[in-house]
């Protein structure tokens, strides 16, 4: 379940999503929390250089592996603007990290995409529960979905527009 707090990291990260968008990127942007709410890292899609493993998620598990305890990864939170990509969800996963809340899904993702008429990604959305085990995953965020899918089209008509 999404909670009002939860819903408040959410929406940072939609603002990380947009950042990244103005930045001529994807939009995507996530936010750590530690066990106690301390927001630890946020980061936002880096891919426009070329580099597409430069995802956000992926970004902060590789910082979470050099900065936290096991302990401090199990009981961690991942936020994101969008469900885990499969190398995200298997970065979280051998990281170790706690619980993932996302504000839309891979397949709110793949629908708007060809709402729009846009190539799909050419690795597959699958659920994060179908990479990792053990891992508590809520989402999506009803609230949100509007606005990150207007993120997605601006992103498709960008990239359409060059």
């Amino acid at each position: 379940m999404i909670n009002d707090l939860d819903l408040k990291h959410l929406k940072r990260c939609v603002e990380l999503a947009e950042i990244a968008l103005n930045k001529g990127d994807e939009p995507f942007g996530s936010v750590l929390v530690s066990a106690n709410g301390k927001v630890l890292k946020e980061d936002h899609n880096r891919v426009a250089s070329g580099d597409h493993t430069q995802h956000p998620e992926f970004a902060l598990a590789r910082w979470a592996a050099e900065n936290m305890t096991p302990e401090e990864r199990k009981g961690a939170t991942v936020y994101t603007s969008g469900e885990h990509c499969p190398m995200c969800s298997a970065a979280h996963g051998w990281v170790g990290l706690g619980r993932i809340v996302y504000a839309s899904s891979s397949t709110q993702l793949v629908e708007w995409l060809n709402e729009i008429g846009a190539k799909l990604p050419r690795v597959r959305n699958l659920p994060i529960e179908d990479v990792i085990r053990d891992t508590t995953v809520d989402g999506p965020a009803p609230e949100l979905a509007e606005k990150i899918k207007n993120l997605h089209y601006l992103s498709w008509k960008n990239k359409t527009n060059n």
